[in-house]
């Protein structure tokens, strides 16, 4: 009888960039393709990525992803020269794109990537279109985190 293959419990997050959300008001969030190379591919399977530092540009009417740091595996092959901060171009439709750039030239937004994750055995990014938090609003969301914080410990020892 042959062996049953072990399910693993993975999630399917990739990286996430969770100074985004400090830094920024999140106003709308938006999935788009990515698209990679082979060895970027294996990279991102092992973990080796952070998108920390990685915001979104727009020239030519296209996405393009930038900043966002894949390392190389030693594995990979040597006689190719591998950019791990490469810029990576975006798939998204048209109309987002437009409305997306509309936002950032006339109202002051910006574009940062929130999360990278499989979707369908591919790579997709979560990006929003964020405003930028004041030095008084970074206070109040640590001090509400500080507060649920405080509240989940006092309701556990009474509970």
């Amino acid at each position: 009888m042959a062996k049953k293959a072990k399910k693993q419990n993975h999630s399917n997050r990739i990286a996430e960039n969770r100074k985004a959300r400090f830094d920024y008001f999140i106003e709308e969030t938006f999935e788009a393709g990515l698209v990679l190379e082979g060895w970027e591919i294996k990279s991102l399977r092992a973990g080796k990525v952070q998108i920390n530092e990685s915001y979104i540009l727009f020239k030519n009417n296209e996405a393009w992803l930038f900043g966002a740091l894949i390392t190389p595996l030693i594995t990979a092959s040597s006689h190719q020269v591998h950019d791990p901060l490469r810029t990576r171009k975006l798939l998204m439709h048209r109309r987002q794109i437009d409305r997306l750039m509309g936002q950032v030239d006339q109202k002051g937004y910006t574009v940062v990537s929130l999360n990278l994750h499989w979707h369908q055995g591919r790579v997709k990014i979560d990006i929003g279109l964020a405003k930028g938090k004041k030095l008084h609003d970074k206070r109040a969301t640590e001090k509400e985190r500080d507060w649920n914080r405080d509240k989940q410990r006092i309701l556990k020892s009474f509970g």
